[in-house]
């Protein structure tokens, strides 16, 4: 891993930019291996609903045609999620000046609301049979529903390890192994109903599916959404960053410090250091640009350094 720095006078002080690069030959790696990931994701739950559906309709089953929608919906959402990713590979241009790299946080934040639209109609329709319950046919539900599990736990398979560092990734691997839960659920419902012949276990199963999905989905959206508002990260605490930043040789005060995510996994940090000792040096910054990057995973460090004792005013509410 290795950084491209630049410095630039104005006025009494000097602003030095730190960008780490990763390694190009890794990254394609991982890169090639998710696009293999999202096209087989997304091949096999296209079947997969295209069967459920056919045999939800066949069997009068509620809680199979629910579950066949919420995978439709994931469907659509690995096609974002992979776009997404393709989009965030592409340079920087004069005009997105960071590439296209939130795109990722925005693919995050529309499967998030496309997920929860989907869930109101499916509850919406359980709440009507429950008054008149149908009769499903239990043995081709808990089969199409075994298959389920096995379909959406290859997939979510298919994520695993890039869901540690990466929402977009991780949004994925997450709704996968959540319908892998969900169409063992409906599976055990069927088998209850053959059973005991409890019919309105099918709508009450719909009902249970859709607080499934929305409790799994709550946090992918609100980390999408304070994402989307340049919110500092959830894995960084910026009050760390700030005592880190003041405690490094030579600097008086921290202000003006700004912590933001380019994507779901790139972090930016822009900060304002006041040094009236002097400015300390190429070293010096190089040096904290990479001790960032290494404990706080900000790789991205934009750093003023000013050596009046005023200090250079900001024209914003400095932090």
């Amino acid at each position: 891993m290795e950084g491209n720095s630049s410095f630039a006078p104005i006025g009494n002080s000097l602003i030095y930019c730190y960008a780490m690069r990763m390694d190009t030959h890794s990254h394609s790696h991982h890169g090639e291996a998710y696009d293999r990931a999202f096209v087989a994701g997304i091949a096999i739950n296209i079947l997969f609903v295209a069967v459920e559906i056919a045999y939800g309709i066949a069997a009068n089953s509620l809680s199979l045609l629910a579950d066949a929608g919420h995978n439709a919906g994931d469907v659509l959402g690995l096609g974002m999620a992979w776009g997404a990713t393709l989009l965030a590979r592409r340079k920087p241009s004069p005009r997105f000046t960071y590439g296209l790299q939130s795109a990722t946080i925005f693919a995050g934040l529309a499967n998030g609301l496309l997920l929860m639209i989907a869930v109101g109609g499916i509850g919406w329709e359980a709440m009507q049979r429950f008054a008149l319950p149908p009769e499903p046919a239990s043995r081709i539900v808990i089969i199409v529903a075994l298959a389920g599990v096995l379909v959406n736990g290859v997939t979510a398979w298919l994520f695993h390890g890039g869901d540690r560092h990466d929402l977009n990734i991780r949004g994925a691997f997450l709704h996968m192994a959540a319908d892998a839960l969900i169409s063992l659920g409906v599976a055990l419902t069927g088998f209850v109903i053959l059973r005991t012949g409890w019919f309105w276990l099918d709508p009450l199963a719909s009902l249970a599916i859709v607080m499934v999905i929305i409790i799994g989905t709550w946090r992918l959206l609100a980390q999408s959404v304070r994402l989307a508002l340049h919110a500092v990260p959830a894995h960084i605490d910026p009050s760390a960053v700030r005592i880190w930043l003041a405690g490094l040789p030579g600097v008086d005060e921290v202000h003006d410090l700004h912590i933001w995510a380019m994507s779901t996994t790139g972090v930016a940090l822009s900060a304002h250091l006041r040094m009236q000792g002097g400015h300390p040096g190429d070293i010096f910054l190089h040096e904290a640009a990479h001790e960032l990057a290494h404990h706080f995973n900000i790789h991205h460090t934009t750093i003023q350094i000013e050596t009046n004792a005023a200090g250079v005013p900001c024209e914003t509410d400095c932090s």
